[in-house]
């Protein structure tokens, strides 16, 4: 059972970063042509497979309890950050993440870069691209590397990664634009439940906490942690709509 949440976290934390990751790279090639905008997301792939390939090994050297307890710490605070502000965005209190508009902003930068060079590598293409896939794919590396490392699998995580980028990239290649219709909050919210979940278990774990059902208590945390946040979700929307009210109603009578 963990491997299915091992592969589903790796494949949908990738899926999120890689749709990011698109958007960046189909305006710059749109608007400046691709030569240089492959250039740059091939370069910026090789840097991520060197940084796995050097700190995979060194991960395994490590004891497996301490492993799984600075694991575990990692991904607590990595996953309740996105856990956080999935919530938020879902009670209304944070704007959602737009594709489209972050398309067009993209494209306007490129446009007011100037004119891309008729031959040899325009460097403002290959800059942007190299950037912009290889902070998205940081964060990638790190869930990967983790996952796999603390619970024996890198491959497994490495495949679900790989996954996620190669169905991305070629919906967004044959669509020719941004994959603004992609669940990228809900994604984000499931990621933020399974981060924090396999944080609090590995964490649990390295401390020689002996978990009830084994392996099954992951489904416990999970289930509690997501009640917990679906209702924050509703309170905190609740609470805004109320304030919403109070402020509209004061407006009114102010006037």
């Amino acid at each position: 059972m963990t491997w299915i949440f091992l592969v589903l976290a790796t494949f949908l934390a990738s899926a999120v970063e890689a749709v990011e990751a698109l958007t960046i790279v189909l305006a710059l090639g749109v608007t400046r042509g691709w030569p240089s905008v492959r250039l740059g997301t091939a370069a910026a792939g090789g840097a991520l497979a060197l940084l796995v390939a050097v700190l995979g090994p060194g991960l395994r050297m490590i004891p497996i309890d301490a492993l799984r307890l600075v694991v575990g710490a990692f991904l607590l605070v990595f996953g309740m950050q996105w856990l956080r502000k999935a919530i938020l965005r879902a009670a209304g209190y944070k704007a959602l993440h737009d594709e489209d508009a972050a398309y067009r902003r993209q494209v306007h930068e490129a446009m007011a870069a100037g004119q891309a060079p008729r031959t040899g590598v325009d460097w403002y293409s290959f800059t942007v691209s190299f950037k912009g896939v290889f902070l998205e794919g940081v964060e990638v590396v790190f869930i990967v590397l983790t996952f796999g490392s603390a619970h024996g699998s890198l491959p497994l995580a490495i495949g679900g990664a790989a996954a996620a980028v190669a169905l991305v990239s070629a919906a967004g290649f044959l669509v020719h634009r941004p994959l603004s219709r992609v669940p990228e909050n809900a994604m984000k919210f499931a990621v933020g439940l399974m981060l924090t979940t396999f944080g609090i278990f590995w964490a649990g774990e390295g401390l020689g906490i002996d978990w009830p059902g084994s392996d099954g208590a992951i489904l416990a945390i999970l289930a509690y942690l997501t009640l917990y946040s679906l209702t924050q979700v509703r309170w905190l929307g609740a609470r805004r709509v109320r304030r919403l009210v109070t402020a509209g109603n004061a407006g009114g009578a102010s006037q």
